[in-house]
């Protein structure tokens, strides 16, 4: 077993030294995030493993302070006569009482970049090109290990990249990636390490086996989330409750089963937050929406519907429309029977075949209750929402997730997937019923089957 490629992660203070190490490691407790300058004391180091064995190990510094006065005092190191190279006039000052007091921050640095294979200069890309920042590149390439630099918080407008990129060239440093540790780009990290391995040849294999560990990560976490979106869905789609035709008995199951429905979808959104591993209060954002880790919009509001472009009902609301009081959103039928043979006429033959059991089941003076359509269409998108949202997110983000509407007609339109028209013949396949059995094989192939279309459409 070869030992594991080192690297310190260095950098002015404040530019997300942390925030890359947390997305890195996918672990938003790591270290401490801050606006405030110096945050990090102390170097605290990650190491990220492939079955067991250890490629990387990755140390987080203090931010560099006071380069252009360290820079000075490096000056003043060698006596007459002497030409010391970076790494001997780096261990002079290491040695020195400076080292200990003025510098003791630029110091932790030093050490730990002089004691790792490499260095990764975090940059943050906003900040205009400073001659601080050139005196600490110059002071760090004294250490005379590869240094990849960083361009960090570069998804805003406000980012200087090339006036960056122009300044890095003219200190010799022409290979750079660009990682926004808020937003990182689908493939940030395999151009990160594959930038390292052009600076590090014997250390290609192991970044090689850590990239493609990710990969494999990635689209298995990818697949387990749809997997428990269709779960959800199926849970949805099979639930049902029957109730005697009476007024106060059907508003109470209609409490019920909402409430039901609900508490499912709110135990997918937090099996998808543990998935990714985000906590509870890392999803708050309100555009998401998501609130104190639930979501903030009414899944049986009809204005929720129609933000994300739903249609409520079908042939049933259109013959129902003459002041009929039918509550569209579960399926519940609050309607007398006259007004049921009405509304059943006026609906046409997709009414008779999709709700005609039930409302002759109002002539039995029973009803049953059941998930509307368009719920579960709704269900189906803001669920895909998160998926992309997690997906999309770094582990270092503190700010609110932004999101478009989600854009996949297979969902807004069309039938929907057979997997979901078989459920609703199938009560045994829904936790929210009881008596349910949803270890049953043919139950599991249909998840499989409806996983495979609720992940976004390319």
């Amino acid at each position: 077993m070869t030992e594991p490629l080192t690297l310190a992660v260095v950098g002015h203070t404040n530019v997300g030294k942390t925030s890359l190490l947390r997305t890195l490691t996918r672990d938003t407790g790591f270290g401490e995030v801050s606006h405030r300058p110096s945050t990090t004391r102390h170097v605290e180091g990650a190491r990220l493993s492939v079955n067991g064995e250890a490629l990387l190990e990755l140390y987080d510094t203090p931010g560099l302070e006071d380069a252009i006065a360290l820079r000075d005092h490096l000056d003043t190191l060698e006596r007459p006569g002497e030409r010391l190279d970076g790494p001997t006039r780096l261990a002079r000052f290491l040695d020195s009482g400076e080292a200990r007091q003025r510098f003791e921050q630029e110091a932790k640095v030093l050490r730990q970049l002089l004691a790792s294979d490499a260095g990764l200069y975090v940059i943050d890309a906003r900040e205009p090109v400073l001659a601080k920042y050139r005196d600490e590149l110059a002071v760090l390439a004294m250490a005379g290990r590869p240094l990849l630099p960083v361009l960090n918080f570069v998804a805003g407008p406000s980012q200087r990249e090339a006036a960056w990129r122009e300044a890095l060239a003219r200190l010799g440093l022409h290979a750079l990636v660009r990682f926004d540790s808020v937003a990182p780009p689908e493939d940030g990290e395999r151009r990160l390490y594959e930038s390292l391995a052009l600076l590090l040849e014997r250390a290609r294999p192991a970044l090689e086996r850590l990239v493609a560990d990710h990969e494999r990560q990635a689209e298995a976490r990818r697949q387990a989330g749809a997997r428990l979106i269709a779960d959800l869905l199926l849970d949805a789609a099979a639930c049902r409750r029957q109730v005697p035709a009476e007024a106060t008995q059907e508003q109470a199951a209609l409490g019920e089963l909402r409430q039901a429905v609900r508490q499912r979808e709110q135990r997918c959104v937090e099996a998808l937050l543990r998935l990714y591993a985000f906590r509870r209060d890392d999803a708050h954002a309100d555009d998401l929406p998501l609130l104190d880790g639930r979501w903030s919009d009414d899944l049986f509001n009809p204005e929720t519907l129609r933000r994300l472009g739903l249609q409520v009902g079908g042939g049933l609301a259109a013959g129902a429309a003459a002041g009929a009081g039918l509550d569209l959103l579960v399926g519940g039928l609050t309607l007398g029977a006259a007004t049921l043979v009405g509304a059943l006429a006026g609906g046409g033959a997709q009414t008779a075949r999709h709700y005609g059991g039930r409302l002759l089941g109002k002539l039995k003076g029973r009803r049953e209750l059941t998930v509307d359509d368009a719920v579960l269409r709704l269900l189906a998108l803001r669920q895909q929402q998160l998926l992309q949202a997690l997906e999309q997110r770094g582990h270092a983000a503190q700010e609110a997730i932004r999101l478009a509407a989600p854009e996949d007609e297979r969902w807004r339109k069309g039938t929907l997937p057979e997997p979901l028209r078989i459920a609703r013949a199938r009560p045994d396949w829904s936790s929210l019923n009881p008596g349910a059995h949803l270890e049953q094989v043919v139950r599991l192939e249909q998840v499989e089957r409806l996983a495979r279309t609720v992940t976004p459409a390319p």
